[in-house]
């Protein structure tokens, strides 16, 4: 079973507010690995909005996805390419 950990930028102006969250975690469903979230030693489950808004990242926040599963791999892939797009967002 596959395991990747990586660490992200949150580069949007508002962060991870509601939109962004839910975003992330359609993202995340499209996939079968578990993953999950974490800022400043919080974990959260990566299918949960509540929980991905608890971690209050907002602009220039780090935050790690780690993801478990046969495609773990493609799962962060898929996180990465939306948080570097700024969640389509202008700003």
């Amino acid at each position: 079973m596959n395991k990747i950990v990586k660490k992200l930028e949150i580069k949007n102006k508002l962060g991870l507010h509601a939109r962004a969250a839910a975003l992330l975690v359609q993202t995340v469903n499209k996939f079968t690995a578990q993953v999950s979230f974490s800022k400043d030693g919080q974990v959260v489950d990566g299918r949960s909005i509540m929980g991905v808004l608890m971690l209050a990242a907002t602009q220039g926040s780090k935050i790690q996805v780690e993801a478990t599963g046969d495609d773990a791999e493609r799962a962060v892939r898929a996180v990465e390419k939306l948080v570097n797009s700024k969640f389509n967002e202008n700003g």
